[in-house]
Formats: C-alpha cells, sequence, structure tokens
C-alpha cells in the first residue's frame, strides 16, 4: 500500500484525478472502523504503510505527544480539516479536475507534517490524530478488541515495545479487565506475536 500511496502522492500532480483515490480511503476507513475499529489504520492505509515502510528506520522513536491524543485536540483537527474540504468542495464544485486537485493538496501538505513529525517524534505521530483515525476510534469503540490474560501477563512490556501507536497492553493488567480500552489499538497483532506468554489475543 505504500507503493500505492507514493504512486498518488507523484502523479496525482499531474493527473489530479488520483486525488479521488483518497476519499475513497476516507470512506474505507469508517466503513471498516464501525465493525473492527481502527483495523484499516494498520497496513490498509496507505499513508500509515508509506509512514512505516520510509520512515520507520529513520525516526527517533520518541515518546508521541500527549496532546496528540488528546480527544479535545483531535476533534478540533477534525472539525478543521472538515471545514477546509467543505468550502474547497464547495468552491471546486462540479468540475472533477478541480476537485481532485484539492485532494492531492490537503494529501501533499498533511503528508509533509506527518512526515516531520515523524522524524522529530515517531513515524506514527500523525496517526495519533488522524481525522480518519479520530472517527474510526470513535465509531469502532469495543470492537474487535484486544484481550488481555492478566493471570498470564507477566507485565515485561514486549507489547508496548513493538507497538506501532504506542500502546502499552500490559497496563491493563492491573485494572481486572480483560478488555485493553485503548480505542487507538490499530489490530494489527503485533503485541500477540510479540507476548512470550502468549497473554494477548483478539
Amino acid at each position: 500500500m505504500a507503493a500505492v500511496f507514493m504512486a498518488v502522492f507523484i502523479f496525482g500532480w499531474i493527473y489530479p484525478i488520483l486525488g479521488f483515490f483518497i476519499p475513497l480511503c476516507m470512506i474505507l476507513g469508517i466503513g471498516i472502523g464501525l465493525f473492527k475499529g481502527r483495523k484499516f489504520c494498520d497496513w490498509y492505509c496507505p499513508r500509515g504503510s508509506f509512514y512505516d515502510a520510509w520512515f520507520k528506520s529513520l525516526s527517533p522513536q520518541r515518546k508521541i505527544p500527549a496532546l496528540f491524543k488528546n480527544i479535545y485536540f483531535r476533534l478540533g483537527v477534525l472539525l478543521f480539516l472538515m471545514a477546509v474540504m467543505v468550502v474547497n468542495l464547495f468552491y471546486r464544485w462540479p468540475n472533477p479536475i478541480n476537485i481532485g486537485m484539492f485532494f492531492v493538496i490537503m494529501m501533499t501538505s498533511t503528508t509533509v507534517l506527518g512526515v516531520g513529525l515523524a522524524l522529530f517524534f515517531h513515524q506514527r505521530s500523525w496517526c495519533s490524530f488522524c481525522p480518519v483515525g479520530t472517527i474510526a476510534n470513535l465509531a469502532g469503540r469495543n470492537k474487535f478488541s484486544l484481550m488481555i490474560n492478566s493471570q498470564d501477563c507477566n507485565e515485561c512490556k514486549a507489547c508496548a515495545k513493538v507497538c506501532p501507536i504506542q500502546i502499552e497492553p500490559y497496563k491493563f493488567k492491573k485494572t481486572g479487565i480483560r478488555e485493553v480500552k485503548d480505542f487507538d489499538c490499530l489490530k494489527c497483532g503485533t503485541c500477540v506475536a510479540a507476548c512470550p506468554k502468549k497473554a494477548l489475543s483478539f
């Protein structure tokens, strides 16, 4: 999917109609979110795959700022970008080339921001407040949840070390609740595979 993203990112400036790939991904992300939470944001998401493939080795792997995961900050970003989209679609309607070019410009500007955050913090920093991810988070709560067996977990933190979105599943052992209630979980299964005690599952 990273290759698909790169193709749209480069050739979208020549063929703006490719910009319609962006709203298609938005619809898919939200649709899947209704049933499986942020599952789309794993490798299905072209931009998320792009960040992992190109910037994981370049990122300093710093802690993603708590602000980026704050619900009010995320809703603010969501509302701002939605307003920008509505205004642009209104003025560019019904020309498909102009509309496609808007999506290319939006994708480029937000990707450049995400690259900057990847090089300074973590390659998935943008994903913490991505509007599609925020909607999937809200729509897919308690869907396809990560579960932890507190009796088997020995808090070795292997799950936290491999999580692409910096969730710490082992901390939920102390709550007495089997469900890992962090709704930004990408359902990637990386932590499940890394757990030496097999204490995690979906």
